[in-house]
């Protein structure tokens, strides 16, 4: 009987040992599944977004390749307009925001290619030889030139049009020349007149993630101060380093809807508005970099245990609704007030958080807070020096709300730290 109890005092302990590795194991699966569903709905919530921004270009794009076509053979008489599209489709497509100069520099390398082409073929003849010898010389002479990397293709794709297709095919220079005229200039035409873009709609839709990704990242910052959690607070840095799509994105639509308003009449009346919004790129990129030291260094915070003051977390996360009120105010048309109301918030909050008594991080976090504040008001449209002068003072006021009466605690304080 002891054995037999023995031996059933075993196999219970082996099953709920089981048990336990079961209810683990169970818990790390539902977390990852968690996880993936998670990275597939913001996959798919990226791509929609990619797709919404680039309907407006497909639409251009066609509508210029089949004008192009229409143009080149009906109007011109070319049996096979094959360039025409091409042209139209590259000078929209590949360089977003430099049509215009896309279209010359197309022009440019077809004339260099056709050329060099012309040349060789003259003196050499046609063949696989010849045709390697005729692009290098294509490219070496672009090079040469300083052209850039559109005249370099350009260049050496009608070279090796020339070299194969004229046993075959007579007079192709002269086609060639006006279907990359008609192409180019056709696709500045409904960029401009026939369907222009609504710049501020594009930048609006292109500024959406970098502010998205920077305001989020500075709220897991801040929730990860408050709740002293490093992994949080070293997620969110790992994924604000990894901002490069989002700042491409916003910049190439700057350059996109300003040349919209150069080349378009319907739109010159937001010339004014796309000036602003260009300018805020730069202090946006800056109150990225800035929110990145900040968050890198509450991580060492977190990890050295230093003193977190309550007002530290606020201060952050007041940063993050200056730029979701920013984004907001931009999309609306409206003058930022309340971006830059927050943003003088969170200086002040950093200012009651340094009277509290931090530590080296602390202090470096409390630096950065002004710094990335001071970023967000010039991108509000504030200048740097009266965005400077704010900080400072909203910083240094010793009768905001909220501070403590009488004179300031006794605590060890670092220097103040800098504004920029």
């Amino acid at each position: 009987m002891a054995v037999a109890r023995n031996g059933l005092s075993r196999l219970l302990r082996r099953d709920g040992a089981r048990d336990g590795r079961s209810d683990v194991d169970s818990a790390r699966i539902a977390g990852t599944m968690a996880q993936l569903h998670h990275r597939g709905k913001a996959t798919l919530r990226d791509r929609l977004h990619r797709v919404r921004l680039s309907l407006g270009l497909a639409a251009q794009a066609g509508l210029a390749a089949g004008l192009s076509w229409v143009a080149a053979h009906e109007l011109l008489g070319n049996p096979q307009p094959v360039f025409a599209p091409i042209s139209a489709v590259g000078t929209l497509a590949v360089s977003v925001g430099q049509r215009f100069r896309r279209t010359i520099e197309l022009i440019l390398g077809v004339g260099v290619g056709v050329f060099v082409g012309d040349l060789l073929i003259y003196f050499l003849g046609t063949g696989p030889w010849q045709l390697g010898l005729v692009v290098t010389s294509a490219i070496v002479l672009t090079v040469f030139a300083g052209g850039s990397v559109a005249i370099v293709i350009q260049a050496a794709a009608t070279a090796v049009l020339i070299v194969t297709l004229s046993p075959s095919v007579e007079d192709l220079e002269i086609p060639r020349f006006i279907d990359a005229i008609v192409g180019g200039s056709i696709a500045l035409l409904v960029t401009a007149i026939l369907l222009p873009l609504n710049p501020l709609r594009v930048l609006n839709r292109a500024a959406r993630p970098a502010l998205d990704l920077l305001a989020e990242q500075l709220e897991r910052a801040a929730e990860g101060l408050r709740e002293r959690d490093r992994d949080k607070i070293q997620g969110a840095l790992d994924r604000l380093r990894d901002n490069k799509d989002e700042l491409t994105t916003f910049a190439e639509a700057i350059e996109g809807a300003k040349e919209t308003a150069l080349l378009s009449p319907a739109r010159w009346h937001r010339r004014s508005e796309l000036t602003h919004y260009a300018e805020a790129a730069d202090p946006i990129d800056r109150a990225m970099r800035n929110s990145g030291t900040l968050i890198r260094r509450a991580v060492t915070l977190v990890e050295d245990d230093e003193p977190v003051p309550e007002p530290m977390p606020d201060a952050v996360a007041h940063l993050a609704a200056s730029v979701r009120q920013l984004q907001k105010e931009f999309a609306q048309g409206e003058e930022p007030e309340q971006a830059r109301e927050r943003s003088l918030r969170a200086v002040s909050e950093a200012g009651r958080a340094y009277g509290d008594g931090v530590g080296f991080s602390g202090s470096v976090v409390v630096a950065q807070v002004r710094t990335t504040a001071s970023d967000l008001l010039v991108a509000s449209g504030i200048s740097q020096e009266e965005a400077n002068r704010l900080v400072r003072r909203s910083f240094g006021e010793l009768d905001r709300p909220g501070a403590p009466a009488g004179p300031e605690p006794a605590v060890q304080r670092p220097t103040a730290p800098p504004v920029g």
